[in-house]
């Protein structure tokens, strides 16, 4: 999941609690200039369409984004953080916005989607000479956890930004379970006219500009239809495999917007305790900081990464 609508599946666009930050979107989020030129990389399925900032001094980061998310999510952290001395490579997953995916649902579990990520990683640390700093947004969260225990040694450090120990649970479980039947009676289209409808009764959607809003409902009708399936099935199906994490010894983030509505902050404050992880709340955001507080988020990573030692 992700801060983007139109989809009412997504984050930061849709009501939160009586408590939520007043996330004024008032730049072009998604649109933010960010200076990293496009690019693919081999995916198990097809190609996976990226944006890369280009060498770095202080090392490499790679990024995932979460369920009807895209690359274009991190892309008001990229020209910071590339200014902080980062390579900072964000990937969107099989079926999302320019990467393409398989028509069949099974296809999206956390296993193969997994797989994706470790061959970018695979091919980054290659370039890079050493294990590379890895991130993963709300479902992307979920993927990448499935990267770092199948493949622990190519990894400098891990970040949850608003992910969980677990399957979704909660209201946006429930509206997941009403996929299944839209997808079947209109499609991917359906789906979007529904959700926007929903969105748009939010004031928060309603000031979003316009140019925005237009990307979003382009990323959306671009998404595979067995992808939103697939995908949404694998985050609702998801165990907890904190202890697994925990055992790989990796240096580990979880960082979250102060009212998230996905996981719950002290569901989130819970995992890093189990962790033994650095945990920091980032105000003023709900669940995709990336976009709703672009200069906390940044100072957060900045700051978890220098700590991190290298490692061969």
């Amino acid at each position: 999941m992700t801060g983007t609508a139109p989809a009412r599946f997504t984050g930061g666009m849709a009501p939160g609690p009586e408590s939520a930050p007043s996330v004024a979107p008032t730049d072009l989020r998604q649109l933010a200039d960010h200076g990293a030129a496009a690019r693919s990389f081999t995916g198990g399925a097809g190609p996976l369409a990226a944006l890369d900032t280009g060498p770095g001094a202080e090392g490499t980061v790679l990024m995932v984004a979460g369920y009807t998310g895209s690359k274009e999510d991190f892309a008001p952290l990229l020209a910071p953080l590339a200014d902080s001395g980062y390579r900072v490579v964000a990937i969107d997953q099989r079926g999302q916005f320019e990467s393409p995916g398989p028509d069949d649902p099974a296809r999206y579990s956390v296993a193969e989607l997994a797989d994706d990520v470790i061959g970018v990683a695979r091919e980054l640390a290659l370039d890079a000479g050493g294990p590379v700093h890895l991130l993963g947004h709300s479902f992307g969260g979920l993927v990448t956890r499935g990267a770092v225990l199948a493949e622990p040694g190519l990894f400098r450090s891990f970040t949850l930004l608003g992910s969980g120990p677990a399957q979704l649970t909660g209201g946006r479980a429930e509206l997941l379970d009403h996929l299944g039947p839209l997808l079947e009676a209109g499609g991917v289209q359906l789906v979007h006219e529904t959700m926007e409808q929903l969105a748009m009764t939010d004031p928060k959607a309603q000031a979003v500009p316009a140019p925005t809003r237009e990307f979003y409902a382009r990323r959306f009708l671009r998404n595979s239809a067995a992808g939103l399936r697939g995908m949404a099935d694998a985050m609702l199906a998801e165990p907890d495999r904190v202890a697994e994490l925990k055992a790989t010894g990796l240096p580990v983030l979880v960082a979250h917007g102060e009212a998230d509505d996905a996981w719950m902050p002290h569901v989130q404050a819970d995992m890093a305790q189990r962790l033994g992880a650095r945990y920091e709340v980032i105000e003023d955001s709900i669940h995709s900081p990336a976009v709703e507080n672009p200069p906390r988020t940044v100072a957060v990573l900045c700051d978890f990464w220098s700590s991190v030692p290298a490692r061969a």
